[in-house]
């Protein structure tokens, strides 16, 4: 299989003029695992900054729609619909993230709803660190995507 982003071993934007407009859609997720201390910050609402999922979630629909500013390679997409859910799995002692992008454009949505929940764990840190430095944020990954010509891909457990 070639990597579409290396053309003579140097990285390009491809090419997606010729491409059909088409709707797609790409749902990931993300976890930050939480310490004692900052799962007692989060339920007793001690974070001076305000409510960190209530945050993480407006932070991630705004990740969403800045993505080709943050990948070199990404091409800027008009974004139809972000979602993003942020919550609290007091007994796993982490918070969830999941986030769906939509477009109806010549390219995917993939890149969108990864930075959507990698940037929502990151709020959550920064919210949260003042409680505890040792959250972790883990599993940023796809879960599904559809629509364009590779069509439809589901994670199996």
């Amino acid at each position: 299989m070639d990597l579409t982003h290396f053309k003579d071993g140097k990285p390009h934007m491809v090419d997606v003029t010729e491409k059909d407009k088409t709707f797609r859609t790409a749902t990931a997720e993300a976890f930050v695992e939480l310490t004692e201390e900052a799962l007692s910050a989060l339920e007793k609402g001690g974070v001076g900054k305000g409510d960190p999922l209530f945050v993480a979630q407006l932070a991630g629909i705004m990740a969403a729609k800045r993505t080709a500013d943050l990948i070199p390679l990404c091409h800027p997409l008009p974004l139809t619909g972000v979602e993003v859910k942020v919550e609290l799995l007091k007994e796993a002692r982490r918070v969830r993230v999941e986030a769906t992008a939509k477009t109806k454009a010549e390219t995917g949505v993939e890149m969108e709803a990864m930075t959507a929940c990698a940037v929502a764990a990151l709020t959550v840190y920064d919210m949260l660190k003042a409680a505890s430095k040792g959250l972790v944020i883990s599993k940023v990954q796809l879960l599904h995507k559809a629509g364009g010509k590779s069509g439809e891909w589901r994670r199996e457990e």
